[in-house]
């Protein structure tokens, strides 16, 4: 593989793990939505995952694969129940190997779908979301050739969905996520504008458009657009209000979910609606999850520095956060914004210097246009 094609695949791989490593894709399409069984069954066991209630989820995955063996919902949820259950995943290698069995067995079957009709969009989805969760796992497992080689096998598949919104409106989600993610990569990371020529072009306002109207229009994939979203107006667009309008009936909706009321609470924070965010800090501390260290002892920072303005308590909160070890891609920019607000500390100390260092650690790994703006105007 040229240099060229190696870098254009890494940026492949790069979308393409964004699409799952948050929020995996929900399965679905034609025989879902005319099996009335089947179509309740996976909704149920989606409910559930997304309540972290897994053992329930596992009673209705265990009754689709039952059912209905030669259908890749089954392996696909039990992929997804493993993903959500193992925060992070990569740390845990029994879940590991079985959620790469369960990857390989759902696109084995999807296969068998294609084989019959190769326009089949059921086939088509699942042959998508089965090549993209591969690719997360070998970019965990640190196997970056394995990573790239399926990432490039499900953007074929990825762009026979352009086509077919009209036909399933699941496809809405992965069409809009494209459109705009196509575009805004090269707009934050240059270097990679040379290699564009390989990707279809997009339309980030008719992307944004395209994931609204999976979440009016799409059974299975609503709730997870509805976090991308979010995340899209957290990351790059500054916009928090928006997103705390996509996440609130998330938090609602699933409220022992600890990645959407985690998101919900930094939502308010970065609006300024301190006691909002304040009132959910008890429910977050009482989620047992590690990962969820980071981003408890960061709002307690920003709450510290921003609502009580109290340096001192802000700043040894932004420590302790920095004590924890990150989990990507949930609480990486959680250190970028303790590093931030020890700079905004220092800076009121009339310590520039140390202020400057800490920004710099923060630039070196955020990735919010907001805070960068904010590292790269101190002076």
């Amino acid at each position: 593989m040229t240099r060229t094609k190696y870098r254009t695949y890494l940026f492949l791989f790069a979308f393409l793990a964004g699409v799952v490593s948050s929020l995996p894709a929900r399965p679905v399409q034609a025989q879902v939505l005319t099996d009335t069984v089947l179509h309740q069954t996976i909704l149920k066991a989606l409910d559930n995952i997304y309540n972290s209630d897994f053992a329930e989820a596992d009673v209705y995955i265990r009754q689709l694969r039952s059912r209905y063996p030669q259908h890749p919902a089954g392996p696909m949820l039990r992929a997804m129940q493993l993903y959500w259950q193992h925060i992070p995943l990569k740390d845990n290698k029994v879940a590991t190997a079985q959620y790469g069995q369960a990857c390989e067995q759902a696109l084995t079957l999807a296969k068998k779908r294609l084989d019959k009709d190769a326009d089949d969009p059921e086939g088509v989805f699942f042959a998508l979301t089965a090549h993209s969760y591969l690719a997360l796992k070998y970019h965990n497992d640190d196997e970056l050739m394995k990573a790239v080689n399926e990432a490039r096998r499900a953007y074929s598949y990825m762009k026979q969905g352009f086509e077919l919104t009209e036909k399933n409106p699941e496809f809405y989600f992965t069409t809009g996520l494209y459109n705009y993610y196509v575009e805004r990569y090269p707009m934050e990371n240059p270097i990679v504008k040379p290699m564009m020529w390989f990707f279809k072009s997009g339309n980030m306002p008719l992307g944004l458009r395209q994931m609204e109207a999976a979440t009016r229009r799409a059974t299975f994939t609503r709730h997870e657009t509805a976090y991308y979203l979010a995340n899209i107006y957290l990351q790059h667009e500054s916009a928090p209000t928006r997103a705390s309008a996509w996440l609130k009936p998330l938090t609602e909706r699933f409220p022992d979910n600890p990645v959407f009321l985690m998101r919900y609470t930094e939502s308010l924070l970065l609006n300024g609606q301190y006691d909002e965010a304040a009132r959910l800090m008890p429910r977050l501390k009482a989620m047992p999850r590690a990962f969820l260290n980071v981003p408890i002892q960061l709002f307690e920072g920003l709450l510290a520095e921003k609502e009580a303005r109290n340096d001192r308590d802000a700043g040894t909160h932004y420590q302790a956060a920095l004590r924890h070890t990150f989990v990507m891609p949930y609480t990486k920019e959680y250190h970028a914004m303790a590093y931030a607000g020890l700079a905004r500390i220092a800076a009121r100390a009339n310590n520039s210097s140390l202020a400057k260092t800490y920004y710099s650690k923060a630039l070196g790994i955020s990735e919010y246009k907001s805070l960068q703006r904010e590292a790269k105007a101190f002076k």
